[in-house]
């Protein structure tokens, strides 16, 4: 069976690891695998999958096309063009997206030839809310419930895919549900139940969903020791680590730097994914490192932690709670999203609750679950 997947990056990140993971898994049953994906670079072992849409240049004027128009996911016409060309030639018998939101491909364009297809078997893994609302990925934070009858102001223009000046939100919402409806052959795919729920109050209702857990790589995710501590001055310390792709409020950023004021001495917060600027402005308390695109040194990093915190305020099932856990580090997580459902009842605190938080790394009684 020739397999295509589609998702914004490929064998970086939580969704591009979940692809490659998949892709080696299906490659192993004796199909044959791509992996469609627009931005960054992809890891040496994972290029025989790689297939580019696009390129940078394609990628920024649909950036700009966003943040002028409110229009993301309706760019990239011609690189989409050139890359269904090549689909059509590749002639999958299964399509699998991920993320097809990101700057990257024209979705209008990508189900017009899904639905030229209806022999073609779709699989959609959903790891966000972006594929139901005029807008916005998540919208826990805000409290906004107008993607259950149409989006028609949105509260979060500015947030991710950020608008500077247009509120497209209801034409957005309509050309979403004209398109990604009437699939003939199409399965949802959530990794939480939480998402499914939603999913299943949307205008997606009428698909089917499965929920399938996101897995990891334990070959690469499991206790792997090294001389992190000692590169950073850190044996004296217990570690609490934070982990996230992008860092801001949403993410818990605001909460590290709260719990850090109540940590004594003893302790100290290692955040990694952090950009220059916010590396800058850190308490002395913080220890703030890039982003790393490998998943042996983040394996490293979770195995020199003690905790791994992830104060997300909204989220569907991180994969950074598995990845610490397989590295036998204890997490403790906000009761929002699905990122409970990954971890054991007992290391979960109100969304917020930042001296929730500090009591459960002082009294020291969490636990890891088994992956």
């Amino acid at each position: 069976m020739k397999v295509l997947m589609i998702n914004s990056v490929c064998g970086i990140r939580s969704t591009g690891r979940i692809c490659t993971d998949l892709a080696t898994e299906l490659e192993a049953q004796g199909h044959q695998v791509r992996i469609a994906y627009g931005r960054e670079s992809v890891p040496e072992q994972h290029t025989k999958y790689a297939v580019r849409i696009g390129n940078e240049w394609d990628v920024r004027l649909h950036g700009v096309r966003s943040r002028l128009l409110d229009e993301h996911g309706l760019g990239s016409k011609k690189a989409t063009k050139r890359f269904l060309k090549w689909a059509e030639e590749y002639d999958p018998d299964l399509l699998w997206l991920h993320n097809i939101h990101g700057y990257y491909i024209n979705y209008e364009q990508l189900f017009d030839w899904i639905k030229s297809r209806p022999e073609m078997q779709v699989k959609w893994t959903l790891h966000d809310c972006w594929a139901f609302t005029g807008h916005c990925s998540h919208f826990t934070v805000a409290k906004c419930d107008q993607w259950k009858t149409g989006c028609t102001h949105c509260v979060q223009i500015k947030r991710y895919p950020a608008s500077l000046f247009i509120d497209n939100c209801r034409k957005n919402y309509l050309r979403k549900r004209n398109a990604f409806t009437g699939v003939k052959n199409m399965m949802l795919i959530t990794p939480s139940k939480w998402l499914a729920d939603l999913v299943k109050q949307s205008f997606l209702k009428d698909y089917p969903v499965e929920v399938h857990h996101n897995t990891i790589d334990t070959t690469v995710f499991k206790p792997t020791p090294s001389d992190f501590r000692e590169r950073y001055g850190l044996t004296d310390k217990k570690i609490v680590l934070g982990v996230a792709s992008v860092w801001d409020d949403r993410k818990g950023l605001d909460d590290f730097i709260q719990l850090a004021d109540l940590l004594n001495d003893e302790y100290k917060i290692v955040l990694i994914g952090l950009s220059d600027k916010q590396i800058k402005t850190l308490p002395k308390k913080v220890l703030g490192l890039p982003r790393t695109n490998s998943a042996r040194e983040l394996a490293e990093i979770y195995t020199a932690a003690d905790v791994f915190v992830n104060p997300t305020h909204e989220d569907n099932y991180p994969t950074t709670n598995l990845e610490a856990q397989a590295c036998s580090t204890p997490v403790i997580t906000y009761q929002t999203g699905g990122s409970p459902e990954s971890v054991p009842a007992e290391s979960v605190v109100e969304c917020g609750d930042v001296e929730g938080l500090f009591k459960m790394i002082v009294d020291g009684n969490t636990v890891v679950s088994k992956i």
